[in-house]
């Protein structure tokens, strides 16, 4: 796997071995990052489900602040250290191993707010409910969630989001979110 733009354009690094992992494919990253466009430059970045750090290492290599990295896999959470430091990126980089509820919690807890959160849950997981309910806690008004999920299977999602963008690549899903507001309604 390689860094596809920004800084660090080039530099590869490693996903997970085994099949509990599911690295998000290179042309499926630049197209995602096409459609975030500047919203990553200087963001707060939340990586959930993150497995090998794809999504957030690509965002610091494009300017983002910072990365949270949250994977509750032992195996992907050493990857994504040996990835932060052979990217040179241990600096912006804070990478928890803990299930994503309790991350979601101690974010809140701490006062963190993320501009973007990439989740790429297991393709099992059908209810993204829960999820996105959470992260209402460590998210800006303005921000964007870019879910990855099965391209033939919609993930439940909750009250309050707005889908704004769906794109199919092959089996992979991509569907972009933000917090629905009354003021666009108006």
């Amino acid at each position: 796997m390689r860094i596809i733009a920004g800084h660090a354009r080039g530099r590869t690094f490693d996903a997970p071995k085994g099949m509990d992992t599911r690295p998000t494919l290179d042309r499926v990253r630049e197209n995602v990052f096409n459609i975030l466009q500047m919203k990553v430059r200087g963001a707060k970045v939340l990586d959930l489900f993150s497995g090998s750090g794809a999504m957030a290492f690509e965002a610091i290599s494009r300017g983002a602040e910072a990365a949270v990295l949250v994977d509750c896999d032992r195996q992907a959470h050493a990857v994504e250290k040996q990835n932060a430091q052979k990217l040179h990126m241990e600096s912006q980089c804070t990478i928890v191993q803990q299930d994503w509820k309790m991350a979601l919690q101690q974010l809140a807890a701490r006062g963190e707010r993320f501009g973007v959160v990439f989740l790429d849950p297991p393709y099992a997981m059908h209810d993204m409910s829960p999820v996105m309910d959470a992260l209402n806690k460590v998210i800006s008004d303005d921000a964007v969630i870019v879910l990855e999920h099965e391209a033939k299977t919609f993930p439940s999602t909750p009250d309050g989001f707005e889908l704004y963008d769906s794109r199919k690549y092959g089996i992979a899903g991509v569907s972009f979110f933000r917090k629905w507001s009354c003021k666009e309604a108006e």
